[in-house]
């Protein structure tokens, strides 16, 4: 168990590592088109290139805070831990399906078997919490039986 749950932690990591890193990449060349905007065009044209690399630069601003949130999430996960009840770093298995209760990270492949890490403030992730062994949550008009809980 404890090796499954290190690497879906660290399959968690490097899912945040890359959008960080493309994240940056986009506002590196954003500012790159922001300063080639300044000291080539002229006029509405200028302004409206310089608006809407701006607007651009506010939605990357954006997903950066959001890549922030899921390190702080993250760095509360406790993959030693081995719960009683679905909580952040959980690993619960069910009849639908294995889920890692972090960040929306999406699939993860481990030893043949299929794992979905998901936040805990995602619909799924809010049924699993507080959730034991055996109990029965209904999503998109499934029910789900939790089997175990890691």
């Amino acid at each position: 168990m404890e090796k499954l749950k290190q690497v879906l932690y660290q399959k968690c990591i490097d899912f945040v590592n890359e959008r960080e890193e493309t994240v940056q990449k986009l506002i590196a060349s954003n500012k790159q088109g922001l300063l080639s905007e300044t000291k080539s065009s002229v006029g509405d044209k200028h302004e409206t290139g310089r608006a809407m690399l701006q607007l651009e630069l506010e939605n990357i601003s954006q997903q950066l805070e959001g890549i922030t949130t899921m390190r702080n999430t993250l760095a509360r996960v406790n993959i030693y831990k081995k719960p009683e009840v679905g909580c952040l770093g959980s690993i619960i298995i069910t009849n639908k399906g294995n889920y890692f209760l972090s960040v929306s990270a999406g699939q993860i492949r481990f030893n043949e078997e299929l794992y979905f890490a998901v936040s805990i403030s995602s619909p799924i992730g809010k049924l699993f919490i507080g959730k034991c062994l055996g109990d029965v949550v209904q999503f998109r008009g499934d029910d789900i039986v939790l089997e175990n809980i890691l």
